[in-house]
């Protein structure tokens, strides 16, 4: 990740790196000094380069430029100093709200023309600009959702689909990220876009639970409407939405539930962190199947063990990691959105009603 981006004789002095210890520090975009990765991932660190250039005078001049480091990552705070020809030219700090403000430099990488990447690249890169797109994808779905249901009930998935996709929507924003609108794919439910790259793990988390979120709020919307006029249109509505965003909470990539639990473990140190993750985890798929919910804990397992097969990569990763408050503030909010989307199902499961029962009847497949 970028740590720093300061003037430095007029050019752009770039320090990078990552929670393993690795460093580089680029200078004009040319790589002028580096640290290997090493078990002081913290503390003080001096990175320092020479600049040689000819003087007026036809002789050789050379200035001596150093790069003083004091850096903390959980809760980031970086304090430096740099030193040309051993007099101060600047000083200063970042914390955790510069890296999430910051715009990465984006390295120009030129793909083989006949590649499959490239191609890749070329058809995202269209699929992004045609705004007609956006429509024509939005009738397929329509049209696959009514042949599997009804009209009905495929306009009212496409509603939960696009709110659900709005919540993800209004947290890119709030991070000042650019957003490309909503796209919708038949059978495989909404996609939000945007051109621009995440910093640190706090926006992962908040980006990735928001749609969620939002989907919670209009069941729950759904369900005062249920109980103001008996419509058992809004019921329905309620639950199967529950029960689409419960599926998007499971901790397993690519689903935002994966994108959650993936950052606030990987945000965790010490042994003692993966092992409350690995408890919490066997808790889970526990308590799901003791409420017969096998479906449910059979996926959360499956995630669970992927994402911590990972765990020990976590510091190779350009993200920020998440400092103790976040990682307590994450899990609960989490936790929260999880039971409350679980009880929307269990409660209307109860009333009797075999549509209704349909949610509560996936989940203990």
């Amino acid at each position: 990740m970028e740590l720093l981006n300061i003037n430095c004789l007029g050019k752009s002095l770039r320090l990078e790196g990552t929670p393993a210890g690795w460093q580089q520090l680029f200078w004009d975009n040319t790589l002028v000094a580096e640290k290997n990765a090493s078990a002081e991932r913290e503390g003080l660190s001096v990175l320092q380069f020479e600049l040689s250039a000819v003087s007026p005078d036809g002789t050789m001049a050379t200035t001596r430029v150093h790069l003083e480091t004091d850096l903390q990552w959980q809760p980031f705070i970086l304090k430096y100093r740099l030193l040309i020809d051993e007099k101060e030219a600047l000083k200063g700090m970042r914390n955790t709200q510069d890296i999430e403000r910051q715009t990465p430099v984006k390295q120009n990488i030129k793909p083989n023309k006949l590649s499959i990447l490239g191609l890749g690249a070329l058809a995202l890169k269209l699929l992004k600009s045609a705004k007609l797109v956006k429509v024509a994808l939005a009738g397929a779905s329509v049209a696959a959702y009514s042949w599997l249901f009804s009209f009905q009930f495929a306009i009212a998935l496409i509603v939960c689909l696009v709110f659900h996709e709005y919540g993800h929507i209004r947290a890119m924003k709030y991070f000042g990220l650019k957003t490309k609108g909503i796209y919708l794919i038949p059978f495989m439910g909404g996609l939000a876009m945007t051109d621009d790259k995440i910093n640190t793990r706090w926006q992962d988390v908040v980006i990735s639970i928001m749609g969620p979120s939002f989907g919670l709020l209009l069941s729950i919307a759904c369900l005062i409407i249920y109980w103001l006029t008996g419509s058992m249109l809004f019921a329905g509505l309620a639950a199967f939405n529950a029960l689409l965003n419960l599926f998007n909470l499971l901790p397993i990539l690519p689903l935002d539930g994966g994108h959650i639990l993936k950052s606030i473990s990987f945000s965790m140190n010490s042994k003692l962190g993966l092992i409350a993750c690995v408890v919490g985890a066997a808790l889970g798929v526990f308590i799901s199947y003791s409420l017969g919910l096998a479906l449910l804990g059979f996926l959360l397992l499956i995630g669970s063990v992927e994402i911590i097969f990972e765990w020990r990569g976590r510091h190779q990763s350009h993200l920020l990691p998440l400092d103790r408050y976040g990682q307590i503030f994450s899990t609960v909010w989490y936790l929260i959105t999880v039971g409350a989307l679980i009880g929307i199902i269990w409660y209307f499961a109860g009333h009797g009603d075999e549509m209704l029962r349909m949610p509560l009847q996936v989940l203990k497949s």
